[in-house]
């Protein structure tokens, strides 16, 4: 009988810079960790700043592997045990309780969660609260998470995150997982960068945020690709070969913040779209009924002097005039394959006939994509994504940059490949017409007992 509530977790909040390496961690009786509870994991810094969680085998927790989360004073579980309000009102008083008592990048966040297994958890890889603000999550695998569905809940995910104010996601393996990655209100200057997803029922889900934040260089291959329950993203450079969602969210006004901070800007709903889909690779699939490209977007104007037209052209009003009309979206330079639809008014899509074959494959020394692609796809040459090329979103009126204010410049692939030359669409700059196999992934390290 097991009854740890974990297994490395400080009593108390505030003990920053600690180092956590090379250890073997399992078998703790952690808590559900939802954004309104304190959250426990197998192993968590409780509220401080600036902890190395790296190279460790992580497994077998009831429900959170790593916590990067909330503590308790700004709310434990209030909804379960009064229930006067909805748990959205108590997650968003979470919020300004914990910006009361001192919430910033000066105490808080900045960990870093690199080169970890982590597998077998009843809920979450890695979980987080505004504890994850400004941290680096990379190198991980991370699988069979939220399998065994022995809980009903809405925090599932490899990596589930709410407030990811400038994070940094990138080159992890997450697969064979309820859900891979779910980034959640406040994922503001969020960037998942390079990272492999196959076999989970849905590889990656951003909600009700409002950018900037940027999904560049991955591989989404799973059946079920992504929900987009936000606004004010940007997706470059991804290979897509699942269907996914975009829809609206206007029933619940959640923060923004101003750049590369914890103090709030405002709130608002989401309206859905703003968006920018620039230099991906779409794969068709089978389910009828389902968007595998961008032609989601269809009807949407494709600039933001359109956009404040159409609301002009309702007459008189406010709130109420913003709700009737789509966000603008800015889409190019994408290709389609296997019967995937490009937006209506995308002018330089490439939408290839020829039958395509994508599959992932996993070896003995890793991980690698199998591919026989149509040589008109390579005709197309686009050019280098770019913090001027993406803009500024319409609701927090921000660019996309890196955290320190600098140019982001897409000029790299998954797997570290500067761009020369020519730029293709997609994650691999090396692929090649015809049959090609390139190696995308190698374990940090063999997993004992996985």
């Amino acid at each position: 009988f097991n009854v740890r509530r974990a297994c490395f977790f400080p009593e108390r909040t505030g003990i920053d810079y600690i180092t956590v390496k090379g250890f073997e961690m399992a078998q703790a009786a952690t808590p559900w960790a939802p954004p309104t509870a304190k959250q426990w994991g197998i192993i968590g810094p409780n509220w401080s700043k600036g902890w190395i969680i790296e190279d460790n085998i992580i497994h077998d927790s009831k429900c959170s592997g790593v916590s990067l989360g909330k503590e308790e004073t700004t709310g434990d579980n209030d909804f379960t045990k009064w229930g006067r309000k909805p748990g959205y009102q108590y997650q968003m008083e979470a919020v300004f309780k914990a910006l009361a008592m001192g919430w910033s990048k000066e105490k808080v966040g900045s960990h870093i969660v690199r080169n970890n297994v982590i597998y077998d958890c009843g809920q979450n890889g890695v979980v987080g609260h505004m504890g994850s603000a400004f941290c680096e999550i990379c190198g991980n695998e991370i699988f069979r998470i939220g399998t065994k569905h022995e809980f009903y809940g809405h925090e599932l995910g490899g990596i589930k995150l709410h407030a990811a104010i400038d994070t940094f996601v990138h080159n992890n393996y997450v697969h064979d997982c309820t859900l891979g990655m779910w980034f959640d209100w406040q994922a503001q200057g969020l960037r998942v960068h390079a990272n492999i997803f196959e076999h989970n029922d849905r590889d990656l889900f951003v909600e009700v945020s409002h950018g900037p934040y940027l999904v560049d260089n991955n591989i989404f291959a799973s059946a079920y690709a992504f929900d987009n329950a936000s606004q004010g993203g940007a997706y470059a450079h991804n290979l897509v070969c699942g269907l996914f969602n975009h829809y609206p969210v206007l029933n619940r006004s959640t923060p923004y913040h101003f750049p590369h901070s914890t103090l709030p800007a405002g709130t608002v709903p989401v309206y859905g779209g703003d968006d920018r889909w620039m230099q991906n690779v779409f794969v068709g699939g089978t389910e009828e009924g389902k968007f595998y490209g961008t032609n989601e977007y269809d009807g949407s104007p494709t600039s933001l002097d359109e956009y404040i037209g159409r609301v002009k052209a309702l007459g008189y009003g406010d709130l109420e005039q913003f709700e009737r009309v789509k966000q603008p979206a800015y889409i190019c330079g994408n290709v389609y394959l296997n019967g995937a639809l490009p937006f209506e008014a995308e002018t330089d899509s490439c939408v290839c006939k020829t039958r395509a074959e994508v599959r992932i494959v996993r070896g003995p020394d890793g991980v690698y994509l199998e591919t026989e692609l149509p040589e008109e796809m390579f005709l197309r040459k686009g050019e280098v994504v770019t913090s001027e090329k993406l803009g500024l979103t319409r609701i927090t009126e921000e660019r996309f940059e890196a955290p320190d204010g600098s140019e982001l410049r897409l000029d790299s692939d998954l797997v570290g490949n500067a761009v020369k030359g020519a730029v293709l669409a997609g994650p691999l700059q090396g692929l090649q017409a015809g049959k090609c196999c390139v190696k995308i992934w190698k374990a940090p390290f063999e997993t004992r007992g996985a």
